[in-house]
This record gives C-alpha cells, sequence and structure tokens, in this order.
C-alpha cells in the first residue's frame, strides 16, 4: 500500500462562511484573510494505490470554472493542478482505477472536468474509473435544495450517470474498492457526507471531507455556515474524533491550507486537538 496526498487548484472563500458563528478575533488568527475577507483553502485529494489499484479519493475543485467564477472564489491557478500533481506522482487521471467522492459540491468534484475553454463544454476525465458516490448524496446533487443549488456542477452528475461507471453505496464497503476501505456517513454538513477510512499499517486514517476541513475545525464548536444542520454536524464530530483517538488513527484534511493529516490527541479537559501534523502524506 502506497498513500499520497494530491494537491488541487486552491481557493479562497469568505472566513466568516468558512467559520460560521466564531467571530473573526478568533478565526483570523487561524486562517488570516485578505482584502476581500477571503481565507485560503487548499482541495486535495488523496492517492491509494492498492494491489493493483489507484485509488483516489476526491478531485478538488478543478480548472472548470470560467474567468469570472474563477475570480469570485479565488480558484488559482487557472491550469489543471491535480492532473499535474499526479503525474508527479508517476500516474495520470486516465490510470486511476477508482475516485471516490464524499459529495459532490464543485469543490470536491470539480476535479472530474476538463479545464475551462472558451466556447467549450467541459469534458469528465478519468476515462476508466469507477466513482464511488453515496446514493444520498447523488440525490441531493440531483435534486438540490435551493439553499446549496449554487454548490453543485450542472450536468456533473448526469455526466457520472452517463459514464456507465457510477457505483452509488449506502453502506460500509464499495464492490470497487479493498476490504481495507470502509465508509461512515454524515448529514451535518449535507446529505449523505461520505467519509472515507483506509485502514494502513501506521493506523487508520478517515478523510474527513467537509465534516473537519482542516486543523481549526477539530475544535467542536467550530461549524461552517455553510453547514446544513450545525449541532447535529458537532455531535458527528464528536462522534469521529472519539473513535480516531480510541483507535491512533489520522485524519487526512482536504481544505488545510498547511496540514494534509494529523493524529488526534484530548487533552486534560476534554479538548480534542491533533499533533504530528503533516504538510504532505507519503506514507508506504
Amino acid at each position: 500500500m502506497h498513500l499520497r496526498s494530491i494537491e488541487g487548484n486552491r481557493q479562497r472563500l469568505d472566513g466568516g462562511a468558512m467559520y460560521g458563528n466564531c467571530p473573526r478575533a478568533v478565526w483570523e488568527k487561524w486562517s488570516p484573510p485578505d482584502a476581500q475577507n477571503r481565507i485560503d483553502l487548499a482541495c486535495r485529494g488523496l492517492l491509494v494505490e492498492e494491489g493493483g489499484k489507484r485509488i483516489l479519493l476526491e478531485t478538488g475543485i478543478g480548472a472548470f470554472f470560467d474567468p469570472a467564477m474563477r475570480a469570485r472564489f479565488g480558484v488559482e491557478p487557472v491550469t489543471h493542478v491535480l492532473l499535474s500533481s499526479l503525474e508527479a506522482a508517476g500516474t495520470s487521471h486516465d490510470a486511476i482505477d477508482v475516485v471516490v467522492l464524499s459529495h459532490l459540491h464543485f469543490d470536491h468534484a470539480g476535479g472530474l472536468l476538463s479545464a475551462w475553454q472558451a466556447g467549450q463544454e467541459s469534458e469528465l476525465l478519468f476515462p476508466k474509473a469507477t466513482f464511488v458516490v453515496s446514493r444520498e448524496a447523488f440525490t441531493r446533487a440531483t435534486h438540490a435544495h435551493d439553499r446549496d443549488r449554487a454548490s453543485f456542477v450542472p450536468g456533473l452528475a448526469e455526466k457520472l450517470q452517463k459514464s456507465g461507471r457510477l457505483e452509488l453505496v449506502d453502506g460500509a464497503r464499495a464492490t470497487s474498492l479493498p476490504e481495507s476501505f470502509g465508509f461512515t456517513y454524515s448529514e451535518g454538513h449535507t446529505m449523505g457526507l461520505m467519509l472515507t477510512t483506509v485502514a494502513t499499517p501506521r493506523g487508520p486514517i478517515t478523510f474527513t471531507s467537509d465534516l473537519i476541513p482542516g486543523v481549526p475545525w477539530v475544535h467542536l464548536p467550530i461549524t461552517m455556515g455553510y453547514d446544513r444542520f450545525p449541532e447535529r454536524l458537532i455531535e458527528e464530530k464528536r462522534t469521529l474524533l472519539e473513535r480516531v483517538v480510541a483507535e491512533s488513527g489520522w485524519l487526512a484534511f482536504t481544505h488545510d491550507p498547511k496540514i494534509a493529516a494529523a493524529r488526534v490527541v484530548r487533552d486534560s479537559k476534554g479538548r480534542f486537538g491533533v499533533e504530528d501534523g503533516q504538510p504532505t502524506i507519503d506514507w508506504m
């Protein structure tokens, strides 16, 4: 087994939206904002090679946005960084066997599409991959609520369905993945958010997606303004963190601009934190 963090395009989102009801005087120490109140966020994936399969967790935001939308969300750079990161890891999008998507919001699934070109529709990449999505998350994408409709890429769900390589799951396993992969689910951020845990020689690592976007959100009270049910999310986060502490496991972060993975610890007052933060993952 070989695990590597894979960097995608970065984005900048409003700090107040990313930190919900947390005061700016607190969150700006963790995430210094720019002149437009936006904070720097990674869109990072995790490449797992096991048993002859190449499995990619998440594809990030990609480069499918037109110039106006790219400027609005602070997407940098213009090129499709995920593709060059895969090449730097010795592979390519057309060699990936399985893509696992926690949900279909654009900053997690946009990297499935080719980069924007004037007058052309972006195409679905990863031509031989099976796309693993939770059934509930897929339903949310195809029947979006007005509150998060803008978070989905128009037509992407249909492209996945038409590929003939879509595996919808609602349990702990996917038929296209090895036994070392398991799923749990969260509803606080969006319906059917799927968290992937991989059993590794260093201990289990859970890709936390938007349940815990980065290190600051490990603190139980910290949630996002984008979350549907913040109180439910806090309880889901508590359950996950207690489990990870008990199993001496790791968290893998998609949006933290500096830390790709860390262990979870608990102090004498019961507060959760992290240690052994790693800027990249390259585990054999």
